[in-house]
């Protein structure tokens, strides 16, 4: 029995053995992937609570979640609806970062779908964070989710609230900075039409974003620098003079005449073009106060109170008969674009502009009216005046003939009497046309009473006969024909002719007619033979009387002037037609006696040519009296500019 026992029992050892290395092994297999799980165990205990915050809603009781669910839809959707605009407003940030000039309406339209977003989210923001606060409100009172996670929630819907983010990151106010620059650029090529229709749609958007006072300082900035460049072009530098700069308006009458073709220009093309484009630009923009006052500092800042100032100067400059003429061309510029004036400049927003124009309106007829109403005393004060000691028609005369004809032509009349019914209309008093034309006959009248006077003035009598000749001959001449002519009267002309004829007859008989009479015959013819000797003497003694009496004549003479060449070449002739055949005839008989005398030069001083020379050269201008070289007008009428009548002198001009 024990022999059989045993190998049965170590048999089972054997097996329990392994058995228990088997289990072994299978436990330390155990516990050293145990080992490596730890510290993952760990990982996932110290996520746990958030993992269980996150969770822990969706662990509450299935009927509050039912209630819940409502609420959370409707917080959620509106939420979810503005996350969706707000990507699709970033979605347009490449095209509008981009040059609106390639695609300006392509450019606009994207941008108003972003004013439209903006809007939406601008609506909508505030309601979706509200509802948002409502629920999370809703869910801690009910104690439906993790107190930690509400925290959270709350917290950044808070920041929300305090930090309000732009909706766009600023991409509005980039594209409306874009706008900006072309809105720019096309109002310097704002003479297209295209332009036009461009520079209106972009002001339609910067208004509905409340940026149309930067357009209009961008648009005053930008033209007021074209129009500026473009009367640059015109050297407007006289614009600037001032009084103390010139003492006569003779001195700038040029810079007077430029200013009417200027002003007329600027007005009728610059400031017109202005008008009408800012009418254009700005007329879906606003009231007719925005574009009236924008219009208005363009003209205020381009240069129209230049215009108006230097008129100003011109009204306080030194009143001077030359000034009346200048002051009737500014009215008369100015009165032409009277119609203009007030449509261009007219409104509240122009006031400073009008204020200066009637101003200097007022000042221009002001003083026209005084200098007009002047003229006949001051060429009255001329009166006690020395006459030119050339004989030759005084300045004065030549002056008021030719100055009353241009008062009286077609190109001032009108002007001048139109402010002379305005001025009187101001004092409330009546016009008549017979003010006019007898203030200037009147002033006619005063000259002649004038050279009347000036011809006593002269010590030799014979000269006082050629300053008469003159003087009258230049009246009758210079206002045959002219309208101040026909005032005058024929009959008032026709003596002016007569006294002229008289003087020139008394002048030739008290001067060079006395000549011929010195070469006389008398006791020549008779003398023969032995009678040669005493011939000769008579001829010597006469040729001598006849020689000094010339000499002095002519030096006397050759400085007397007579102006008009018609009557200087007539009288000329006269004389050499008085004395050069007589004294040829009388050479040629008498002067062999003398010719082989030894002291022959001293009688035979002149041959007939060069007496005939001589007397043809008499009684020229002297250049510095040229008439000749007074200005023109460029219709080829003689103008009084430059003359100045009345300057204090002790002679008459």
């Amino acid at each position: 029995m024990q022999e059989n026992w045993e190998p049965k029992g170590i048999a089972s050892l054997v097996a329990a053995q392994r058995s228990l290395r088997s289990i072994l092994n299978r436990s330390r297999s155990l516990v050293s992937a145990l080992s490596r799980v730890g510290p993952r165990l760990d990982k996932m205990q110290q996520r746990l609570p958030s993992l269980q915050a996150a969770v822990r809603p969706i662990l509450a009781p299935r009927e509050n979640l039912n209630a819940a669910a409502g609420h959370i839809d409707r917080a959620v959707g509106p939420a979810a609806a503005v996350l969706k605009v707000f990507d699709a407003v970033h979605g347009l940030e490449p095209s509008l970062l981009a040059d609106p000039h390639a695609d300006l309406a392509t450019y606009l339209s994207l941008l108003q779908r972003l004013e439209e977003a903006l809007r939406f989210l601008s609506d909508n923001c505030g309601l979706a964070v509200q509802w948002l606060d409502d629920i999370v409100e809703y869910l801690s009172d009910d104690y439906l989710a993790d107190p930690g996670f509400l925290s959270v929630l709350q917290s950044s819907l808070d920041s929300l609230k305090s930090h309000p983010a732009p909706l766009d990151g600023g991409l509005l106010v980039a594209a409306l900075e874009k706008l900006d620059g072309e809105f720019r650029r096309l109002l310097i090529v704002s003479g297209h039409g295209d332009a036009m229709s461009k520079l209106q749609a972009i002001m339609v958007r910067m208004k509905a974003n409340g940026r149309l006072d930067h357009c209009v300082a961008v648009y005053i900035e930008v033209r007021c620098s074209n129009v500026r460049a473009s009367l640059r072009a015109l050297d407007l530098d006289y614009l600037e003079i001032s009084p103390s700069e010139f003492d006569h308006v003779q001195s700038i009458q040029t810079h007077i005449d430029k200013w009417t073709r200027h002003l007329e220009f600027a007005v009728k093309h610059l400031f017109e073009a202005e008008f009408k484009l800012c009418a254009k630009v700005f007329e879906k923009s606003g009231p007719p106060e925005i574009w009236k006052g924008c219009f208005a500092e363009i003209a205020a800042e381009a240069g129209i109170l230049a215009f108006l100032r230097f008129g100003r100067t011109i009204t306080e400059s030194k009143k001077d008969p030359i000034k009346l003429l200048k002051l009737l061309d500014m009215f008369n510029s100015m009165n032409k674009l009277r119609l203009d004036f007030n449509r261009i400049f007219g409104g509240k927003a122009c006031a400073e502009i009008q204020n200066q124009t009637r101003d200097l309106i007022k000042r221009v007829i002001n003083d026209a009216c005084e200098i007009f109403w002047e003229l006949l005393v001051q060429v009255e004060l001329q009166r006690p005046n020395l006459p030119p000691p050339d004989g030759a028609v005084p300045r004065l005369v030549s002056f008021i003939t030719n100055y009353c004809n241009s008062l009286l032509g077609e190109d001032y009349l009108p002007v001048l009497t139109l402010v002379l019914v305005i001025q009187r209309s101001w004092e409330q008093k009546k016009f008549h046309e017979g003010l006019l034309t007898d203030a200037v006959l009147n002033i006619v009248k005063a000259v002649e009473a004038n050279f009347e006077n000036w011809s006593k003035g002269y010590d030799d009598v014979t000269l006082s006969y050629l300053f008469m000749m003159n003087t009258h001959w230049h009246f009758y001449k210079n206002l045959k024909g002219t309208r101040l002519g026909e005032l005058l009267g024929g009959t008032w002309l026709r003596e002016h002719e007569q006294y002229k004829d008289y003087y020139a007859a008394v002048f030739f008989r008290e001067s060079w007619g006395k000549l011929p009479s010195l070469l006389s015959r008398e006791g020549l013819i008779l003398l023969s033979g032995g009678g040669r000797a005493t011939a000769r003497d008579l001829v010597k003694k006469r040729l001598k009387a006849f020689n000094d009496a010339f000499d002095e004549m002519y030096q006397k003479q050759a400085s007397w002037v007579i102006s008009d060449k018609d009557l200087r070449e007539k009288t000329c002739h006269a004389v050499v037609q008085a004395i050069v055949p007589v004294y040829r005839s009388y050479m040629q008989n008498y002067g062999p006696l003398v010719e082989q005398d030894a002291s022959a030069s001293k009688y035979l001083k002149y041959t007939a040519d060069g007496l005939e020379k001589m007397l043809g050269s008499l009684f020229q201008h002297k250049p510095e009296r040229s008439m000749s070289s007074r200005p023109r007008h460029s219709n080829g009428k003689v103008s009084p500019a430059g003359i100045n009548p009345y300057q204090a002198a002790s002679t008459v001009i």
